[in-house]
């Protein structure tokens, strides 16, 4: 668990590191600020989709847990 909280903080960290150099790249106004030509809106993910998104994930830990049951019983 903790180690999938550190994967998530360094993906997020990097992805802000990654749109703030692109963010930069733009034109500055002569006031100073930076104008948003991106165009890119945030929107709410869908019940739905949390629901998919946490059956994947619950899913793929299952099946690393049963990689490493099998991997362990073959070592004895």
């Amino acid at each position: 668990m903790n180690k999938m909280k550190l994967t998530l903080a360094a993906s997020v960290l990097l992805g802000g590191f990654a749109f703030a150099g692109s963010a930069s790249a733009t034109p500055m106004t002569p006031s100073g600020m930076q104008t948003d030509q991106s165009g890119i809106t945030q929107v709410r993910m869908m019940h739905g989709d949390r629901m998919m998104m946490k059956k994947r994930m619950m899913h793929k830990r299952m099946m690393r847990r049963h990689m490493m049951k099998k991997r362990m019983m073959h070592r004895m």
